[in-house]
């Protein structure tokens, strides 16, 4: 008998969930499988979004290698951009879109020979609006974006930002964000129309601000591109207020995290189990071990109380998690025994739940999942 411990993923929920970010959105998709697919499995999501999704996203040019080698031929976009010239080389061969958020990845595109290559890049210009990270201040848009539609090597712009806020939809910083990056976006369009002047074909410079949650509650973010993260694996990332106006959608569940008992023991009033002898029994009881622990991406700090289903029976975890296992409170599953599934996370206990008990977010839960995980399809 093998390990009882797998991951269970319904790449259909996933589609699911994207076709709800396209009703929102209103405009076109990138479907964001960076970090392993969230967790899901970068290569199997990846393959089966294919055919369905307007975009695919990834953080570097690894990842992306790793979708063209496994025949992911849709339009790719790589959200750190590239770091030298040899990466753009591979960009352009993969045919791969390409964020520019510095000086240095300018000048890359304006060295850059083309030769014999015909490809030319989709380039997405990020503007820092208040995020911190990466991009370029409102006031050089403009600046940029005349450099960049100046290059043969460049096919098109998409202007881009990122929020820092809006799972808060009330937060006064994402008002500041979007008429920071409105004001770089009039911009980009008065030097794109200067250019196009000419030539009496003047269009509308794409842009892209929204997240899964601005998706969710912020539609004045939604334009051309939207990008939906962690909305496709089923986490709805928006914090509501008691008067929070923010409608919420039951996503699809995309993993289960299934694992059974290994062993089924009782305790006297006053034994402890685990590190530390952290928790002990205030009166006889009967507790389980769990094919899971940290190892397995399990979070550590997820403490006594934190729940899980026994048998189809809500229970809850006891004691520290260790590397390799985790005992839960069989007090209510009389009928449990050896062999009885357990559900970490799943349907019945939302991986938000879990990552609230751990002082953590679900990003952490799927991305934390490690590769002895079995993923089940």
């Amino acid at each position: 008998m093998t390990r009882p411990l797998q991951a269970i993923i319904n790449l259909d929920a996933i589609l699911s969930n994207y076709r709800y970010a396209k009703t929102l959105a209103g405009g076109a998709v990138v479907a964001v499988i960076k970090a392993n697919g969230y967790g899901h499995g970068l290569t199997n999501v990846g393959k089966f979004l294919t055919p369905h999704v307007d975009a695919l996203a990834v953080a570097t040019l690894e990842e992306a290698v790793e979708l063209r080698a496994a025949n992911v031929t849709t339009r790719l976009l790589v959200l750190e951009g590239v770091f030298d010239a040899e990466a753009l080389d591979t960009a352009i061969q993969l045919n791969l879109d390409l964020v520019v958020h510095s000086d240095y990845q300018v000048a890359l595109l304006e060295q850059y020979q083309q030769g014999t290559i015909n490809t030319a890049l989709n380039i997405w210009l990020k503007i820092d609006t208040g995020m911190g990270r990466l991009g370029f201040c409102p006031r050089r848009a403009a600046e940029q974006y005349k450099k960049l539609y100046a290059l043969s090597v460049v096919k098109s712009v998409t202007l881009t930002s990122h929020f820092a806020c809006a799972d808060e939809p009330a937060r006064q910083e994402n008002v500041f964000q979007l008429s920071a990056f409105d004001a770089a976006a009039r911009s980009v369009q008065q030097a794109h129309n200067d250019l196009c002047d000419s030539q009496s074909e003047t269009t509308l410079v794409p842009q892209s601000i929204a997240n899964s949650a601005a998706i969710i509650a912020l539609p004045a973010a939604r334009r051309q591109w939207s990008r939906a993260g962690i909305m496709l694996y089923g986490s709805d990332p928006v914090v509501r207020s008691a008067d929070s106006s923010v409608d919420k959608h039951s996503l699809a569940c995309t993993m289960t995290l299934q694992s059974g008992l290994i062993a089924v023991r009782s305790a006297a009033k006053g034994e402890s189990i685990g590190y530390g002898a952290d928790f002990r029994f205030a009166q006889d009881g009967r507790y389980g071990i769990v094919a899971c622990g940290y190892g397995d991406g399990y979070p550590r700090h997820a403490g006594t109380g934190t729940p899980v289903m026994v048998g189809g029976v809500r229970t809850c975890l006891i004691g520290r998690v260790s590397m390799d296992m985790l005992a839960v409170d069989l007090s209510c599953v009389p009928e449990a025994a050896v062999g009885t599934d357990v559900e970490l996370w799943g349907p019945g206990i939302p991986v938000s739940e879990v990552a609230d008990c751990a002082g953590t977010i679900p990003y952490e839960l799927f991305t934390g999942l490690t590769q002895r995980v079995p993923r089940v399809y």
